[in-house]
């Protein structure tokens, strides 16, 4: 590898590092990296301030003095794996094992073993997507039934649960989004180590990961972040001593403590050094020394705070317990009384009596936790999947959130929890009248993440473009709509977005120019009910004020029987749609979906079934284990007629990840949509603008449905979202800005029409959000829809919209007459009703 040395810190900067640490300032990227050069009295001062922040940190968990440790045995599900890290003995090659994967026996049996000896984890330890390099590992899991080896452990983890009582904690290397949302339920915590933010120990030939796709920082660093947004538990960490330079090193614990920050799930840090394993291409570097370990967990502690849990694996460490403890560790990680140590299996784990002798030689109590940490044991939701609640229950002090010692694992079924509604299930009616109890969730400042680092996230626009941009873009809207989406003319496409005053009134009349030629005069709607069934949700959007904690004033969940008689009630009262969209609520049994469905087809077999977001198709999909697909495939066969296009919000995963923190990404809703129209079941496109987005993000949306449009066709209709900021989280909290402007309504509506002009018939405006006028305005500027009678509106008026929850025929009609234009019912997919 290059040769990176510089020259190291003098004194002075170390000193003065250690005087701003010890004062509790914060440190930047230089003073961080000259602490890791400290020996000597400044070490010894380091491990000082450090051994204080983390004693400060156990007093305020309730747990002064008590070093922690997991009783586990560990599970190598596979030791194939498509990577080629340089110094990792852990994976080999086909011939050397007598099988591509343990199988299903094998596994069970180390965990009952584990389970008589009192160990309370499963720890599944393997290599990344072996099947894509090995075809002894595809052909073994083709015989056995399975996809991938993600299908395979999943299906694994659920054994252990049901035959052991074991806890899966799962170490399966780089994971999607969606790949995470499947695994959470059958895990309660999961875990991938970062090791390095240096992205040329990975890029360039000789270093340590070199030809290892998963090991690229960027694609880690994007593991740390989903495993936020689904909430999951997660364990991560550095390595330390593979050729990385101090600024390196430190670089990346700051990237650890940003993602911790903004989503609240890293439940432990490791600190991990290198040791050098014969039979490896780094056999020769030389071991990292254990006082440059010390300096690095005490930098780590110092970074991350009293509240972060820190690990050095004991096992590694030559017996220098003391140093480590000193150094501000909290935790000895697993520990394992039956298997070795599979990834260094040089270093056995030492006894659990001897490191309690060696903790309590240096003052501390050790005691045993979960794979899940204590914090996350005794918070519950969002972390912990229902379905693994009685299995964690089982063997968690209720109080401390810490292991049961005595307790022993009993197998246990994994399965939905039992059923139950109620709430506040009139919300739909009050919330016209009494209205919402407070204006925001009462876990406000922490569900949603550290606001400093929301707002550290969002990007500022462009510029509007030039005159000569701008009569450009309208010769284009007059003689080639469509083509404003084209690359070549994104300047001109960006000056429309900017338009106002007489050239936004030509923009406008062009949209309804282009409207009247497509679509005719008529103004269309839909005479349907929206059934809200659950507002309880735990992802953590922060543009929305529909969603409610469990126990929330405001919360509420329909029953089955209960969404069935409002969708009678809607067609009593000559409804042809019934809406349902809920919350990502966690005690639903994935049935609940198909059952409404069934139930309302049994009820009402004429009543179109418009229903489930693809945030709730995707989420349910992983938690019943089965592809999207097979999900919708389920539900089409249910009775499911379309889905909204909605969860959509921006399709720009940089500002997606600033709205919504735990949603679908841009691309698993494509995939979910499209997937959806090939299936025939077709749907509605939306975008939600307004709030921390700008043109240039509207205009990638716009190409996004077009291209899928292109490919699928199935798009019924585009709606236009204004920003409801009221009661947004991410309004209250000083981020978004209150709505979009009378311009943009204007703007957005119109350039909807001409953009999607030819690919898109329908161009719908929403009378909630944008009022009575303001609805008549956009049906004079391109616009030929006014959406539906709803019946019951709760999500826009819960973020604080104005606008009323529900509109009569004769209130729509006169909607359209004020705009000058006639207006007629049509269907969810714009045909004639029945009479």
């Amino acid at each position: 590898m290059v040769d990176r040395t510089v020259p190291g810190p003098t004194d002075a900067s170390v000193r003065r590092a250690l005087h701003r640490a010890a004062s509790g300032r914060a440190l930047d990227v230089d003073e961080a990296a000259a602490l890791l050069a400290a020996r000597g009295e400044a070490l010894d001062e380091l491990l000082d301030i450090a051994s204080a922040v983390r004693d400060a940190g156990l007093r305020e968990a309730g747990r002064p003095g008590v070093v922690t440790y997991s009783k586990k045995v560990f599970i190598p599900l596979t030791r194939l794996c498509r990577d080629r890290c340089h110094y990792c003995t852990f994976a080999t090659v086909p011939h050397r094992l007598p099988a591509a994967f343990l199988d299903r026996d094998e596994v069970l049996a180390i965990a009952r073993a584990g389970a008589a000896q009192g160990c309370k984890e499963a720890l599944f330890t393997l290599g990344d997507r072996p099947e894509e390099r090995w075809p002894a590992a595809r052909q073994w899991l083709d015989e056995r039934g399975y996809d991938s080896t993600l299908d395979y452990l999943r299906a694994c983890a659920v054994a252990v649960l049901e035959e052991t009582g074991l806890l899966p904690h799962l170490n399966p290397g780089v994971l999607s989004w969606s790949e995470l949302q499947r695994l959470k339920p059958v895990a309660p915590s999961m875990g991938m180590m970062l090791e390095t933010t240096a992205t040329r120990l990975w890029s360039e030939p000789g270093g340590p990961h070199f030809g290892s796709p998963d090991k690229e920082p960027a694609v880690r660093l994007r593991v740390l972040d989903d495993a936020g947004r689904v909430g999951v538990p997660f364990t991560t960490g550095i390595l330390i001593g593979i050729g990385e330079t101090p600024a390196e090193r430190v670089d990346a614990i700051f990237a650890i403590r940003r993602a911790h920050r903004e989503y609240g799930h890293l439940q432990e840090v490791i600190v991990q050094n290198f040791r050098a394993k014969p039979d490896t291409a780094m056999r020769g570097m030389p071991d990292a020394e254990l006082h440059d370990l010390a300096a690095t967990v005490a930098v780590t502690r110092v970074l991350l705070g009293p509240k972060a849990r820190i690990q050095a694996p004991p096992n590694l460490i030559a017996g220098e317990y003391d140093l480590l403890l000193r150094a501000g560790i909290d935790d000895w990680g697993g520990v394992s009384p039956l298997t070795p140590d599979h990834v260094n299996p040089e270093r056995p784990w030492p006894q659990i009596d001897e490191l309690a002798r060696h903790t309590e030689k240096s003052g501390f109590t050790l005691r045993e936790r979960l794979t899940i940490y204590p914090e996350y044991v005794r918070a519950g939701d969002p972390w912990l999947d229902p379905r693994l609640l009685p299995h964690v229950g089982a063997l968690a002090d209720a109080a401390t959130g810490l292991a049961v010692e005595e307790a022993r694992p009993v197998g246990r079924p994994w399965q939905e929890p039992d059923e139950t509604y109620g709430g506040r299930t009139d919300l739909h009616a009050t919330i016209d009248t009494t209205g919402r109890t407070g204006d925001r969730r009462g876990d406000f400042d922490h569900v949603y993440g550290d606001w400093s680092e929301v707002a550290g996230k969002v990007t500022a626009g462009g510029g509007g473009g030039t005159d000569h941009d701008l009569r450009a873009g309208l010769r284009l809207a007059a003689d080639d709509p469509a083509a404003l989406l084209d690359p070549r003319h994104e300047a001109a496409t960006l000056a429309l977005f900017a338009a106002d005053g007489p050239a936004l009134d030509e923009l406008c009349r062009l949209a309804d120019d282009v409207r009247r030629a497509a679509v005719g005069d008529d103004v269309t709607y839909v005479v349907n009910r929206n059934i809200n069934f659950s507002n309880v949700c735990y992802v953590g959007c922060r543009f929305c004020a529909f969603a409610q904690r469990e126990r929330d004033a405001d919360a509420y969940r329909l029953s089955v029987e209960q969404v069935a008689d409002r969708a009678e009630e809607a067609w009593a009262a000559g409804a042809s749609e019934v809406c349902l969209q809920g919350g990502i609520d966690p005690k639903l049994p994935v049935t609940v979906y198909a059952d409404l469905v069934r139930a309302i087809k049994a009820r009402v077999p004429g009543m179109h079934v418009h229903a489930f977001s693809p945030m709730e198709i995707v989420t349910a999909a992983a938690k019943a284990g089965v592809s999207v697909r097979e999900w919708l495939t389920g539900l089409r066969e249910a009775g499911l007629d379309t889905i909204p296009g909605t969860a959509a919000e921006i399709l720009d995963d940089d500002v997606r990840w600033v709205l919504t923190k735990g949603k679908l990404p841009a691309a698993a809703w494509v995939d979910v949509v499209g997937t959806a129209h090939e299936l025939g079941i077709r749907s509605s496109s939306t975008m939600m603008y307004g709030h921390v987005d700008h043109p240039g993000q509207w205009l990638a949306h716009f190409r996004v449905l077009a291209g899928l449009q292109d490919r699928t066709g199935g798009f019924t209709e585009f709606v236009a979202l204004p920003f409801v900021h009221t009661n947004a989280p991410i309004y209250l909290a000083g981020i978004a800005r209150p709505g979009p402007t009378w311009r943009e309504n204007r703007v957005v509506h119109a350039m909807a029409r001409l953009l999607l002009h030819g690919r898109i018939d329908n161009i719908q405006c929403s009378w909630v959000k944008l009022g009575d006028e303001g609805t008549a305005a956009m049906l004079r500027g391109g616009c030929n829809d006014l959406g539906g009678t709803l019946m019951e509106e709760t999500i826009s008026r819960m973020a604080g919209s104005g606008n009323g929850s529900a509109r009569t025929e004769e209130q729509l009609v006169a909607i359209a007459t004020a705009a000058g234009r006639p207006a007629r019912r049509r269907t969810t997919a714009y045909g004639q009703p029945r009479p």
